[in-house]
């Protein structure tokens, strides 16, 4: 009876590991989630960027800012406007009549002048901080697609692990069947079984777990774009990825050169120069020029017209607590956007080896896991189902290394993951494209 038993578990053994993932559908995979009854197909990162760009509350308040921006460039050049005054001069009263020689009507025109260039610089002033709300427009954008790209990930490695997970239960629970038939007709421990249900147990959490992982994910991408929380996701199918990145420093370069927070730091250290500059001409006095038109009835009849010109100044009286002042805020601020670009640029070389290191790494380890780990574990468990069925291993070596599969393919589908969140981030540091995001990986980690 004992080698009945074992042929028959083994055979079931070898079904199961020695056939390729099942062809499970996405939809049942992530069964409870909303998903339509007929997806439409998977979702691609190209398709999230294309909508992102269009309803990206965040996007869309970065370029409405930068209009804003845009808009206060002309009024920045142009003087405060004119006064008009109207006056009845010299009136007697009562009776409100003109008075002789003196009493007249006037109509009084000044013009506030600033001068030594404080228009021209409050303008270039203006424009700098122009465009530096654009370019922070145009890096909102990528900052955007960057945490989309991150949530598309996340998304591809739950679900990708959603399936391996069910299969593996699907693999204990066969193997639970067996144990519990073997160890009725006392061919198996006791402890063979309960280590099977446990272990299904365990699956069972593992995947109640990523399910509910899966509803926050897909909640967290429907936010970015700017839909109800509760609109289906299809699962995410990983882009191709670039053969090879550029050199280390070259990518520095590029991340300098390029990324558009850094250009809207150099355009505040602009603003910022322009307006320590128009602090320093604050001490010059404004001049106000004015015209005064003013006519009166003559006794003999006709009108008697004049005409007056005034010219005056300010008077800085408190120049020491006022433009000295105004001086030292401009300087500080200068300052300020100074050490900020400083910073963002130290940041920026920093965190682009920091991703390059790390797109190196999960490529090295993902190309450990599928040409040498999963083929060596995959022996490893044929190897264990033949050493099983003439009796030289126990039920639970077969079980640990069928577990041990499906962990590394885990482990796998963690580095796609993983290098694809890295990319997308690197590529709003370098604000260029690095990935095909319309493109389709042929062999995604999870498959193999």
């Amino acid at each position: 009876m004992r080698p009945m038993w074992r042929a028959a578990a083994g055979l079931a053994l070898a079904l199961a590991a020695a056939a390729p993932a099942r062809a499970q559908t996405r939809d049942s995979v992530v069964a409870g989630f909303a998903r339509p009854a007929q997806s439409a197909g998977p979702l691609r990162l190209a398709d999230v960027y294309r909508e992102l760009e269009v309803r990206s509350p965040r996007v869309r308040a970065a370029r409405a800012a930068a209009q804003a921006a845009e808009a206060r460039v002309g009024p920045a050049r142009r003087p405060p406007d004119p006064q008009i005054q109207l006056g009845l001069m010299n009136r007697d009263l009562p009776g409100f009549g003109l008075n002789e020689p003196l009493g007249m009507n006037q109509v009084q025109v000044t013009q506030m002048v600033p001068i030594a260039g404080k228009l021209g610089l409050a303008a270039r002033a203006a424009r700098a901080q122009a465009a530096a709300a654009g370019y922070r427009a145009t890096d909102a954008l990528w900052e955007q697609r960057a945490r989309a790209a991150g949530l598309f990930y996340d998304l591809y490695q739950t679900d990708r692990s959603l399936e391996v997970a069910l299969e593996t239960q699907r693999l204990v629970r066969q193997l639970a069947g067996i144990a519990g038939a073997m160890y009725r007709v006392g061919a198996a421990q006791q402890s063979d079984l309960l280590r099977a249900q446990v272990e299904v147990s365990r699956m069972t959490e593992e995947i109640v777990r990523m399910q509910a992982m899966r509803e926050g994910q897909a909640a967290q991408l429907n936010a970015l774009l700017d839909r109800p929380a509760t609109d289906s996701v299809p699962t995410p199918e990983l882009p191709a990825m670039p053969e090879a990145l550029p050199p280390a420093d070259s990518l520095v370069a590029l991340a300098l050169l390029q990324r558009p927070e850094l250009h809207a730091g150099e355009q505040d250290v602009a603003a910022a120069a322009a307006a320590e500059q128009r602090a320093r001409r604050e001490i010059w006095p404004d001049l106000e020029v004015g015209v005064v038109y003013g006519q009166r009835g003559m006794p003999e009849g006709g009108t008697d017209r004049m005409m007056s010109f005034m010219l005056g100044f300010s008077v800085p009286i408190w120049a020491g607590s006022r433009q000295g002042q105004m001086r030292q805020e401009a300087r500080a601020m200068r300052r300020m956007a100074e050490a900020d670009l400083g910073a963002m640029q130290a940041e920026t070389r920093a965190r682009v080896i920091e991703l390059a290191a790390a797109i190196r790494r999960s490529r090295r380890l993902s190309r450990l896991y599928r040409d040498t780990v999963l083929p060596q574990a995959a022996a490893t468990v044929t190897s264990a189902l033949s050493a099983y069925q003439v009796g030289q291993v126990d039920f639970m070596t077969v079980l640990d290394n069928q577990m041990a599969v499906n962990r590394y393919r885990t482990e796998l589908i963690s580095l796609d993951a993983e290098g694809g969140r890295a990319l997308a981030e690197l590529e709003m540091l370098l604000g260029a494209s690095l990935v095909d995001a319309g493109s389709s990986n042929a062999v995604p980690g999870g498959t193999r």
